[in-house]
């Protein structure tokens, strides 16, 4: 997870390049930041998925075959 310090930044340095513009250094350290933010959210998402179980109107489990195998990987570590 992302802290709210790295959070609070990027929206500083986007605030920063909509209304003056950001030097190359901030233009690193922006590029960095989103990469950080975007790999956390990823993680988080896959794992929220990995907690779905897909049923269909008539009560039978229809969880594709590899949720259900990323489910049980993650189980046995």
């Amino acid at each position: 997870m992302i802290s709210d310090e790295r959070i609070k930044r990027i929206n500083e340095l986007a605030n920063k390049s909509k209304t003056e513009g950001l030097t190359e250094k901030e233009k690193k350290e922006q590029k960095k930041l989103r990469e950080e933010y975007l790999q956390a959210f990823r993680q988080s998402f896959k794992n929220q998925l990995k907690s779905v179980k897909v049923v269909d109107p008539e009560g039978t489990d229809v969880t594709p075959d590899k949720l259900k195998n990323e489910k049980e990987k993650n189980q046995k570590h």
